[in-house]
């Protein structure tokens, strides 16, 4: 057996390198590929406004000549400086069940990362907040969705016997929504409105949502600046997300929360699942993809919550309730009856008592690890 490490630094290689794990998925039902021009895009440093304060390397490991797996190192130094310690990140970690591929792998990432004066590394974790990350330890048999990253069984025992640990984990939940809303909650979103002299923003179209998109992203810099991994979005990624996405959304799906000067003070962002059109997809939107995107976004009864926002003058004021009744009232109208949370994290116990209104089951695990370096 032979083993060879090759750094990505052309065309040819970043396209083995996206391309690998839909080999290594080909024919798994639960995992969703990415789309590959968004892949592409995000590892360019021409297109992904994080390489203003980030630098990154990525390898491919051969076994006999075969592709075998892959590896991201990344320096957030924006992250680095928040913190106060030189911390390096591993991203986009697969491979084969062969433990000499995996340790390849991440000696070579640990390489880099020492020679970049790191003192820890710790994964899996992209460039920002806003990037997929968390090894998932539970729920392998789960559909995943197009906000997370699934991996084999066999990926959290190679890390582990590589020396890493735990650092944080993140839960998700599928969340069954009620036709009616709790009559709590609904008590609760009227006084809160009342209260504060908040209101809901009425839209019909995605473009009318465009003059709020800063500042939703604005409060959600401000609402997530203490949270794990995360670091403040810069005006240029700002307009890079809002470029991406907002043409996608469907406005009923986004509630946003106004004070009486028409300030932005809370959001949801929501969307009909699009897991089962990413698979059909197979990470290409044309020439067929985008028909069952659109279809997926018409007719579906399930759901994924993405991103819950609220500013932190206006945190602990029970305006949560009214995001909460805002987006019951969206999954009943199309008729929703399954809801991804995606990723919180396990210490976000504010979060995770948002549900308890709801049936609801904890049906992944997925975690960071770290080791000293």
């Amino acid at each position: 057996m032979s083993l060879v490490i090759k750094e990505v630094q052309n065309k040819k290689d970043f396209k083995k390198f996206i391309m690998f794990p839909f080999k290594l998925y080909s024919g798994n039902k639960f995992w969703i590929p990415p789309l590959i021009y968004e892949e592409r895009n995000n590892l360019r440093e021409d297109k992904n406004p994080a390489y203003e304060f980030c630098e990154a390397a990525n390898w491919l490991v051969y076994k006999d000549g075969k592709i075998a797996g892959r590896i991201s190192g990344i320096i957030n130094k924006r992250y680095n400086e928040k913190t106060g310690k030189n911390i390096a990140r591993f991203s986009r970690f697969d491979f084969i069940d062969d433990y000499d591929v995996s340790a390849a792998l991440i000696e070579t990432v640990e390489k880099w990362a020492k020679s970049k004066s790191a003192v820890e590394i710790q994964g899996p974790l992209g460039f920002t907040d806003m990037d997929p990350e968390g090894m998932l330890i539970e729920g392998f048999e789960e559909l995943g969705t197009i906000a997370t990253i699934y991996n084999y069984p066999y990926y959290p025992d190679h890390i582990k016997k590589l020396g890493y640990q735990k650092d944080t984990d993140w839960l998700e939940y599928q969340l069954f929504p009620t036709k009616s809303i709790p009559e709590k909650i609904e008590r609760i979103a009227a006084i809160v409105k009342e209260r504060n002299g908040l209101k809901i923003l009425k839209v019909k179209k995605a473009k009318d949502l465009l003059p709020y998109a800063h500042e939703i992203f604005e409060v959600l810099n401000a609402a997530y600046k203490d949270i794990f991994g995360f670091v403040s979005l810069t005006e240029k990624q700002i307009d890079l997300y809002i470029k991406q996405y907002f043409g996608f959304i469907i406005p009923d799906y986004v509630p946003v929360i106004l004070n009486e000067q028409n300030q932005v003070v809370a959001f949801a962002i929501t969307m009909p699942s699009l897991s089962k059109a990413f698979q059909k997809c197979r990470g290409r939107i044309f020439p067929f993809g985008f028909i069952h995107i659109l279809r997926s976004m018409k007719k579906t009864n399930n759901a994924d919550l993405y991103l819950i926002g609220v500013r932190p003058d206006y945190q602990d004021k029970g305006v949560n309730a009214i995001i909460i009744c805002e987006i019951n009232k969206v999954f009943s109208k199309y008729n929703i009856t399954t809801v991804e949370s995606n990723p919180e994290l396990e210490s976000n116990a504010k979060i995770h008592a948002q549900w308890r209104f709801y049936e609801s089951r904890q049906h992944k695990r997925r975690r960071c690890f770290i080791k000293s370096l």
